[in-house]
């Protein structure tokens, strides 16, 4: 401590107990009680565009089928995500590419 332990009048200073203030009220339920599953956070895609994902998971999904088969309980996380992200009309699209050998990608490697 200092060499002065007393405050700046002489007296001594008091050291009080910290007091917690909490309010009254709960805070407020939200508007809506939808329970909508949604996707978890990653990192690849740390920005609101979600294009990038929506197309990686679609390309993820189809190569985890390809390899593992359609039984692969984890392939069922990219399906779940791509579906959630993608228009139906972009899925639908990839889809008959996929059908009609012309998909950008190749899903077998």
């Amino acid at each position: 401590m200092s060499d002065n332990e007393n405050g700046e009048n002489g007296d001594e200073l008091v050291t009080k107990p910290f007091k917690f203030v909490t309010a009254g009220t709960p805070p407020p339920k939200p508007h809506c009680d939808l329970k909508r599953p949604r996707n978890s956070f990653d990192a690849r895609f740390p920005n609101q565009n979600q294009t990038k994902h929506c197309w990686q998971n679609y390309v993820d999904y189809h190569k985890c089928i390809i390899a593992k088969g359609e039984d692969f309980a984890p392939c069922r996380q990219f399906m779940l995500a791509y579906r959630s992200l993608c228009p139906n009309g972009w899925t639908s699209r990839w889809d008959d590419q996929r059908e009609n050998g012309n998909f950008p990608v190749k899903l077998d490697q």
